[in-house]
């Protein structure tokens, strides 16, 4: 008899502690995953007969991964003008007066079809009384160059499949890796993209912003996602795949979601050589009724 009661205490006690880590697991679900896939701007500047427009998705610079277009366009006539040698570059002043700038394309590619010059901005921080962040243009029309820029406002980043992550690497060297896609995961198998960049320290000579990160070359980004909620057991799932780098510079794989829900996307990353510059192996034990271990690189997602 006083089996079965102590029996019954243990099915009860497991019963109540799941019944927390699902309600709050469900309260995290009722957040809304947004989806943006149409660009508006988000700034604009005019300079003598000029208009700069610089476009992000949902007319928003959010923290992490932003696509940039810019157009220049005749301010009177609204015609397309033929620039070249367009630079962007996004500077933030900390409250010591000290600027430094973030992962991004400093030399747009123009897109003819679009009429367009093609970018992207990595931002590392969100506009705050601490922080302010500025975008520097240049571009050159006849021969002549002209500069202009303008403030701009960084919110961060409400969709938790859009996150980022830094660290310092077994190598010493100071790394971004940042969520690009998908915005809105299906249970099923997703092609994972993420841009990885390094830090590269100031050489002394000329301004050294623009170049202050670098696309990472040639690396690996070893996979393991994971449901670490403690009903979830820290389970993982079948057919997932590294993210190697594609010609765009970007890293490609391929992540399987198997049920709606937190995820966390467990990571070693390993140079040209095969040597890990950081993450650990996590253990493939199913432990459920305890928060799963994470490796010491990883990014959480929740859809």
């Amino acid at each position: 008899m006083k089996m079965y009661k102590l029996f019954v205490m243990s099915v009860l006690l497991m019963v109540v502690s799941c019944t927390i880590d699902k309600t709050n697991y469900e309260d995290e679900l009722n957040t809304a995953v947004p989806e943006y896939y149409e660009f508006k701007e988000a700034a604009v500047v005019t300079k003598d007969e000029f208009k700069i427009s610089i476009e992000a998705l949902n007319g928003t610079f959010y923290q992490g991964y932003n696509e940039i277009r810019l157009k220049i366009i005749n301010a009177q006539t609204n015609e397309n003008i033929s620039v070249s040698n367009v630079t962007f570059l996004p500077v933030i002043t900390h409250p010591d007066g000290n600027r430094t700038s973030c992962p991004n394309r400093y030399n747009l590619e123009y897109k003819s079809a679009g009429h367009y010059y093609s970018g992207y901005s990595v931002f590392t921080d969100i506009s705050n009384a601490s922080a302010n962040w500025k975008i520097e243009v240049n571009f050159t029309v006849n021969q002549k160059t002209y500069s202009v820029n303008k403030d701009i406002s960084v919110r961060e980043q409400i969709n938790r499949n859009l996150n980022m992550t830094s660290f310092t690497g077994n190598d010493g060297e100071k790394y971004i890796i940042a969520l690009i896609s998908p915005q809105k995961p299906k249970v099923a198998e997703n092609q994972l993209v993420a841009g990885i960049y390094k830090y590269n320290l100031p050489n002394g000579t000329g301004d050294s912003l623009p170049f202050s990160y670098a696309e990472v070359v040639g690396y690996t980004l070893q996979l393991d996602p994971r449901m670490p909620e403690p009903s979830m057991g820290n389970h993982s799932s079948p057919n997932n795949k590294d993210l190697i780098q594609g010609n765009n510079g970007l890293y490609y794989g391929v992540v399987n979601y198997t049920m709606t829900g937190n995820w966390t996307l467990n990571f070693i990353l390993l140079n040209k050589n095969g040597k890990i510059i950081k993450g650990t192996k996590v253990s493939t034990d199913f432990t459920p009724g305890v928060q799963g271990a994470k490796s010491e690189l990883f990014i959480d997602t929740l859809f």
